[in-house]
């Protein structure tokens, strides 16, 4: 279906005829332009005639100079060459015009059809209304009624408490579209001892899919529809908030963070006490500690104003929030690692996560070995400057003790290093049992050197 009617194609074929033949005309026009010049070839002996067309004199038939004697009275000459003279006949004349003023005839004759109909509608929109009103309030109570048969249905409790409480819920659109078994799970927010549940765990183990999932139940529910879980009892909510995916708006001369903040300065700006919010990950598109500032005094400033929140992120950090305030918990998609490998169970379970096991799902999306180890080398690395979350909780008070344990452990590294040289540039098979002892005692005096650093108290 056309995007304007601009562009043709709006009327189908069968409705109406002179349109129905001006598009075979475009569509079929060479085939006719072949036919007729195998027939003229035919008609006059002339085996070399051939139909051609320029934008100065149109379509034409060419003959050869040798052959002009055989050319029929019906042949208009229309121009000379040197070796030969093209003719125009009536018949090729009247296709020429036909051809070349066919997409305009086309749109002309759409844009009447269309304006015809659009008038029609006018005069009958009320009626129309309420038709289309009927057809939609029909085609809505008969998918929910349908939607209600299905096993694993049932009908929700929805009341004007602030607890929302589903048992076994699954998502209604992954669970049918997903080939394995949908695993369950339970969601349980209210304005008191569960208010904001902080989601971590690995890519690709649900995240997204549980958090969508609570806020399309509960758009099911006060709908009046039934909802794909064991038991459901929804308080009822005024508005649900989403913060979910990353893109950005070019034209708006808006970048992905840029966006990204705008969507989460509306939900702030404009929540209340009954609302919903789902957050898909909040500061992911700046610098970590930018990213994980804002995302901490997001959910700070959701905690103080008591909203119920579901709030997925990767930033590990943020599960502290739930030792400095109350109403905070802490939640995580389990896996299981083994041989080498992360299964994802897909279950929510109480308590945080420390990794999200980016580097793995970058091995399974075919990102090149030696490109992953190094990500594994890098991480290892990073991994020693010691833990954001306990800097956040110490007020920043613990970074002094993490560098002086940090150069104590480079110095250690740097150790290793230099006694690994030594025994690799030392043939062992070759040594005598007293230049034995000599290296020994060599290697002694490198580890008692580097060895002399003050102990980091703790």
């Amino acid at each position: 279906m056309p995007l304007s009617l601009s562009e043709g194609k709006v009327i189908r074929p069968g409705y109406h005829r002179e349109l129905d033949e001006l598009r075979d005309l475009q569509e079929n026009g060479r085939q006719w332009l072949q036919s007729y010049q195998a027939q003229q070839a035919k008609e006059t002996g002339i085996n070399s005639l051939k139909i051609g067309f320029n934008n100065v004199f149109g379509y034409y038939i060419e003959v050869t100079r040798a052959n002009l004697k055989n050319t029929p009275p019906h042949f208009t000459r229309k121009q000379t060459l040197a070796n030969a003279e093209r003719f125009v006949t009536g018949e090729l004349k009247e296709f020429e015009e036909k051809i070349l003023t066919a997409q305009g005839k086309i749109a002309a004759i759409e844009r009447e059809i269309v304006n015809g109909l659009c008038s029609q509608v006018l005069k009958d929109a009320t009626a129309l209304h309420e038709t289309a009103s009927g057809i939609a309030s029909l085609d809505a109570l008969y998918s929910m009624s349908a939607i209600a048969s299905l096993p694993g249905y049932i009908i929700p409790e929805v009341n004007s408490e602030e607890e929302i409480h589903i048992k076994d819920g699954r998502h209604p659109v992954v669970e049918k579209l997903t080939g394995n078994a949908f695993i369950p799970n339970d969601t349980l927010l209210d304005r008191d001892e569960n208010q904001l549940i902080i989601l971590t765990g690995p890519n690709m183990a649900g995240k997204s899919t549980y958090i969508r999932q609570t806020a399309l139940l509960v758009i099911m529910a006060q709908t009046g529809g039934a909802v794909p879980a064991a038991e459901a009892r929804i308080g009822m909510v005024d508005k649900i908030f989403t913060r979910i995916g990353a893109h950005d708006e070019i034209s708006k001369g808006q970048s992905t963070f840029m966006v990204e903040m705008t969507e989460a300065a509306g939900i702030l700006n404009n929540l209340s006490e009954r609302s919903l919010v789902v957050l898909d990950e909040i500061g992911r598109g700046t610098s970590t500690y930018d990213g994980l500032s804002l995302a901490w005094a997001v959910a700070e400033f959701l905690q103080q104003r008591k909203v119920r929140t579901l709030f997925a992120t990767h930033f590990h950090e943020l599960t502290a929030l739930a030792e400095e305030y109350p109403g905070v918990k802490n939640y995580n998609v389990s896996v299981k690692e083994w041989d080498d490998r992360i299964i994802f169970l897909h279950k929510i379970i109480p308590g945080g996560s420390d990794q999200s096991y980016g580097i793995y799902v970058a091995k399974l999306a075919g990102i090149p070995k030696e490109a992953v180890s190094r990500a594994g080398a890098i991480l290892a690395k990073l991994e020693l400057h010691g833990s954001l979350q306990e800097t956040i909780r110490h007020g920043g008070k613990s970074t002094e003790r993490q560098m002086a344990i940090f150069e104590k452990e480079n110095k250690e590294a740097r150790r290793y290093e230099e006694i690994g040289r030594a025994l690799e540039e030392t043939d062992i098979d070759s040594l005598t049992p007293l230049e034995a002892l000599n290296k020994l005692q060599q290697l002694k005096r490198i580890a008692e050197k580097n060895g002399k650093s003050s102990p980091v108290t703790s």
